[in-house]
């Protein structure tokens, strides 16, 4: 298996894979380093779990999920609404320091610069 994750340290590298499992941290796949000692690493990091629709339409010519994108949507709509849940996780946005519609992709409120 490899690792896929553009940022992990271990990306392209080739690990010897043990198993997959679905444990309290989600989907995960465990390897061997070269001492024999067992690590795990999320499923969707490697190229055990196939590129989903996106990411093959995309073709690596983006780095951003849909699926991440609606979610960070849902967390700035809720800071709008005042939801407790993400109540302090950002610092407030204002007209006044709000990205200039110019700059906003095709999610309307959400900017991806």
């Amino acid at each position: 298996m490899r690792v896929t994750h553009p940022f992990h340290p271990l990306f392209g590298q080739a690990l010897v894979f043990v198993a997959r499992m679905n444990c309290w941290r989600g989907d995960v796949v465990y390897w061997l380093d070269e001492q024999g000692r067992r690590w795990s690493i999320p499923a969707g990091w490697t190229d055990v779990v196939p590129d989903g629709p996106f990411a093959a339409a995309a073709a690596g010519r983006c780095p951003y999920r849909l699926e991440d994108l609606v979610a960070l949507a849902g967390l700035v709509d809720g800071r709008r609404d005042g939801d407790d849940r993400v109540r302090g996780s950002a610092p407030q946005v204002s007209p006044d320091n709000a990205v200039p519609s110019c700059a906003t992709g095709a999610l309307g409120r959400l900017s991806v610069l």
